[in-house]
């Protein structure tokens, strides 16, 4: 007897923003891929389908004829289609039940506790809250999609294609590190060549490779505090003796480095969370120190393009004449956080080692992505999209400066050449953790500052809020609920 799929496993979307044609796609291949169909059974006529879901009989037909050319349908008599006899992904059925034993007792297996990382936390679905204070989200409405479609294209080319689709063993795209050379790093006063560069997945792998190779238990390593939570626990995983020194309005102070001491990890040009920029002289001094007493200097320089109310400064690894201090950049701030490329500058013996020991984790990043990226920075696609980011946060900055200053609340740092966030303040007694969650019934995001302080344990008062995410209309009234909760809980 013939069997056959009944039209009402289909379903269609319109809000999706998935086309018709893959969803009809997509709801076959789950069912063969499930088990939810035999093979040999008919599935609807196009006229059928089309008529059950009120959508072209021509877009079930081209389902149908991508699906056939997949192997998951077969054409058969009289335009009809059915399930392949023999589709893709049909796996091994294995009827015999496995013999009863006692569930693995992973806490006793996993040797190594991850749960210290305090992370900040961004709620997936931050979309929907109409005032969301976010640092790092992008505005989508900022980014031109058309042209990195165009350079994702551009990247799919079969001769590009050919090349991208190869392992790298642990190379990395040639054309985006001869950009990084020739045009990002020069505008941070750094010049380097193409085997003192490696790309990483982000800022943060490019971190964790560094931590990897220069510390180890009982190194003497420096950070910031407050610090962003994943430098510090970077830190404390790597099982070195940690020492916070705490910032001031111009950042980390060289002068209380302790005597001895194998790394110091900064945020000099930005500093994450507070804003604050490490003047000349104060680099100056650091790189001194550095030298007198055989440090390395980890300097991670985010957000720097984010410059609309004066020029940054030089990258701190512009002053550096001995090749001390080790740059971590990333591209994922300046465009979109969903891309993670960022990237080590250090001299050519430690990339090799850093190349190494990331071949061991990743080998590289995805190439076409590379290659998408190097293309969009190429074209000048970046540049545009940098200069529509800056016009647009400057006037949210001033918009969200004057709201903050109306409603009374205390703004603890801010960067001085423009940036994307406030370091807040809140009054004593405050609990940021508290504030978040109650604000969240506000329809209002920001995000604690506790996270930063590793070492306490105590309510903390500081909070951020971005504003890269946020409608400039929103703003005023997203800082009015954020002062009148905070009344709430005072």
């Amino acid at each position: 007897m013939r069997t056959h799929v009944s039209e009402t496993i289909f379903f269609v979307d319109h809000e999706s923003g998935l086309g018709l044609q893959a969803q009809l796609r997509e709801t076959v291949v789950s069912a063969v891929l499930g088990g939810r169909v035999q093979p040999g059974a008919h599935l609807p006529s196009t006229r059928k389908l089309s008529d059950y879901l009120n959508i072209s009989r021509i877009t079930v037909t081209l389902a149908y004829q991508e699906l056939v050319s997949q192997g998951y349908v077969e054409a058969a008599n009289r335009s009809a289609y059915r399930i392949a006899g023999n589709p893709p992904g049909r796996g091994v059925e294995n009827d015999r039940p496995l013999s009863g034993s006692d569930p693995v007792d992973w806490t006793s297996k996993v040797k190594m506790d991850f749960a210290v990382v305090r992370q900040v936390q961004k709620p997936l679905d931050w979309r929907r809250y109409p005032y969301p204070f976010l640092y790092g989200q992008m505005d989508p409405t900022l980014f031109d999609l058309n042209a990195w479609r165009d350079c994702a294209r551009r990247a799919l080319a079969r001769e590009d294609f050919i090349l991208m689709a190869s392992d790298f063993a642990a190379a990395d795209d040639v054309r985006l590190v001869n950009y990084i050379c020739s045009r990002t790093l020069p505008r941070r006063g750094i010049h380097a060549t193409p085997d003192e560069i490696l790309v990483t997945v982000g800022a943060q792998n490019a971190l964790w490779i560094v931590t990897k190779l220069i510390l180890e238990n009982g190194s003497s390593a420096v950070c910031e505090n407050p610090c962003h939570p994943d430098i510090s626990a970077s830190l404390l995983l790597s099982g070195a003796n940690v020492t916070t020194l705490d910032v001031d309005e111009e950042g980390l102070p060289p002068d209380a480095l302790p005597g001895n001491v194998d790394a110091v990890f900064v945020t000099p040009s930005h500093h994450s969370p507070t804003g604050a920029t490490m003047p000349i002289d104060r680099r100056v001094r650091l790189l001194q120190a550095a030298a007198e007493k055989d440090f390395v200097i980890v300097e991670d320089d985010y957000e720097f393009e984010i410059s609309f109310l004066a020029p940054p400064s030089p990258a701190l690894k512009a002053f550096d004449t001995t090749g001390r201090v080790l740059y971590i950049g990333s591209f994922s701030k300046s465009l979109f956080p969903g891309l993670r490329l960022g990237y080590l500058v250090a001299p050519a013996p430690f990339i090799r080692q850093a190349r190494a020991l990331r071949s061991l984790m990743l080998r590289h990043p995805p190439g076409h992505l590379q290659r998408t990226a190097a293309y969009f920075l190429a074209l000048g696609h970046y540049d545009a999209v940098l200069h529509r980011m800056r016009t647009e946060y400057h006037k949210r900055h001033v918009v969200m400066a004057e709201a903050l200053r109306r409603e009374g609340l205390t703004i603890a740092g801010a960067s001085a050449f423009g940036g994307t966030s406030f370091w807040m303040e809140g009054p004593g007694g405050l609990d940021a953790d508290r504030l978040v969650e109650e604000l969240r019934g506000d329809g209002v995001l920001v995000e604690s500052g506790s996270p930063f302080f590793p070492r306490s344990d105590a309510p903390c008062r500081y909070f951020r809020m971005g504003y890269s995410s946020i409608a400039r209309t929103n703003i005023a009234e997203g800082v009015a609920r954020v002062r009148a909760c905070i009344d709430r809980l005072s």
